[in-house]
């Protein structure tokens, strides 16, 4: 019996629904024999060939543009037959179960795709490393131009070229090290004649030089989860609804009219910001059963946030009592969020406070006439640290990257103090150079634990 990743698979590789075209994907082990009985006919390899594709009774399926690549040369490096039709459900399934019954003959194990095998496969078979398959899947799913282009670069090679040569420089070191732990009596000098300390140190600056652009690669891919709250008739609704250019949450001068959360992703200079409109945040004991459910909801929002928009009401600065409650939501923010996750405050109403100013750290604006939104956008890109007309340039990433990154920027911040001469510690230097290649290899798949490849891939579409 074949083992689970080497039995042959196949799947509708198009969307559901209707398309002019449709492609049915084959992969595995020696299909010469199913190719020849589905198709009539040997195919010269990477040649598109038009036939018919004809069912049990000789009756015309449909007719095809077949094309067989064989291993290696095809993207999974197994043999490879697609099958491109007319783009309609039925037939492709039509197709489909013509392929599986044929099978049953010629190749009895043959069986329908898992999400994501296609391109497991290519990464088994080192057609690919893993950033560059989950390039593959973000590339798909790219929402914006600049996160299309990033996905392209990653695919390419761009972001796992920067991994390789960060783990060369390791390697390099680490062969140094364990060199030197074969002659203790020299340590010292041979350490400081191959200049160590100063391979090291180059090493800690690539790493964060590459850090600093992963991150910039993860946010355009994750995006920016950002929270509006604040107390209620404060505008938060409205803010909303001027940031997405549409209608989305209902705005009425009653307080208290959001309820529920309301969410809308939109795009600043090609990164998605998820932006959450929230219940008003008041005191528990004036608010029905509705609201406080709300309210509750809004804190859990919150808790999850990126980045905060705390808006106040310019017009009721005189109120007796609204400062008051605003420093209490001050209090709970601070208690609630992590010390990373930032607060912008906001003065909504500028359009109709009659001399009143923000604070020179606060960020004026009228979400009814759009004045200050461009600042308050470009506020936002600078507070998760998006850096401005870098895209061009960037490789796509996740956020399972930047962990790692950070990972061996730790190990290798403990290796400084291993090498230092008043604690020189050669076999912990050592083991601390090992942990950092590792947490490299994470990245691109040279050492990956079989769960979460089963979560990465799974992620994916079937016919991908």
């Amino acid at each position: 019996m074949l083992a689970q990743h080497e039995a042959p698979i196949i799947a509708i590789a198009t969307a559901p629904g209707r398309g002019a075209v449709g492609i049915v994907r084959l992969s595995g082990p020696r299909l010469a024999s199913l190719v020849q009985a589905v198709c009539g006919r040997a195919l010269r390899p990477r040649e598109a060939t038009y036939l018919p594709v004809r069912d049990a009774e000789g009756g015309v399926i449909d007719h095809v543009l077949a094309l067989h690549f064989p291993a290696p040369h095809s993207y999974t490096g197994e043999d490879v037959l697609e099958l491109q039709a007319h783009g309609g459900p039925v037939v492709l399934q039509l197709l489909l179960a013509r392929c599986m019954a044929v099978a049953q003959q010629v190749l009895p194990a043959l069986r329908l795709a898992q999400p994501g095998e296609f391109t497991q496969r290519a990464y088994l078979n080192h057609k690919l490393d893993l950033a560059q398959a989950e390039a593959v899947a973000d590339l798909i799913d790219a929402s914006t131009e600049a996160a299309a282009r990033s996905a392209s670069r990653s695919l390419e090679g761009a972001f796992s070229q920067e991994i390789h040569s960060l783990r060369d420089a390791l390697i390099h070191l680490r062969m140094l090290v364990e060199a030197t732990l074969d002659f203790p009596e020299e340590e010292i000098d041979f350490l400081q004649q191959a200049d160590a300390q100063g391979q090291l140190t180059r090493l800690c600056e690539q790493v964060q030089t590459v850090l600093q652009r992963t991150r910039q690669g993860a946010l355009l891919r994750e995006g920016i989860r950002v929270v509006i709250a604040g107390q209620p008739n404060a505008g938060k609704s409205s803010l909303l609804n001027a940031l997405a250019g549409a209608e989305l949450a209902i705005v009425t001068p009653l307080a208290g009219t959001t309820r529920d959360v309301v969410q809308q992703t939109i795009q600043i200079d090609g990164v998605p910001l998820h932006v959450v409109d929230t219940a008003g945040l008041r005191d528990q004991a004036q608010a029905d059963e509705v609201e406080r459910i709300g309210m509750a909801r809004a804190w859990e929002q919150i808790e999850r946030a990126d980045a905060v928009l705390f808006l106040h009401d310019l017009t009721r600065t005189h109120e007796p009592g609204y400062a008051q409650a605003d420093a209490d939501i001050a209090e709970n923010l601070q208690r609630t969020l992590a010390s990373h996750v930032p607060v912008l405050h906001v003065w909504n109403k500028s359009d109709a406070a009659s001399g009143e100013t923000a604070g020179p750290d606060d960020l004026p604006l009228s979400a009814k006439t759009g004045a200050g939104l461009p600042v308050l956008r470009q506020r936002l890109l600078d507070l998760v640290g998006w850096q401005g007309g870098a895209a061009e340039g960037l490789f796509m990433a996740r956020e399972r990257h930047v962990q790692a990154l950070r990972e061996v920027q730790a190990h290798l911040d403990h290796a400084q103090t291993h090498l230092q001469p008043e604690s020189l510690a050669l076999d912990l230097l050592a083991e601390e150079l090992r942990l950092g290649q590792n947490a490299l290899n994470r990245i691109t798949g040279e050492f990956t634990p079989d769960d979460l490849l089963g979560v990465i891939f799974s992620s994916f579409c079937i016919g991908k």
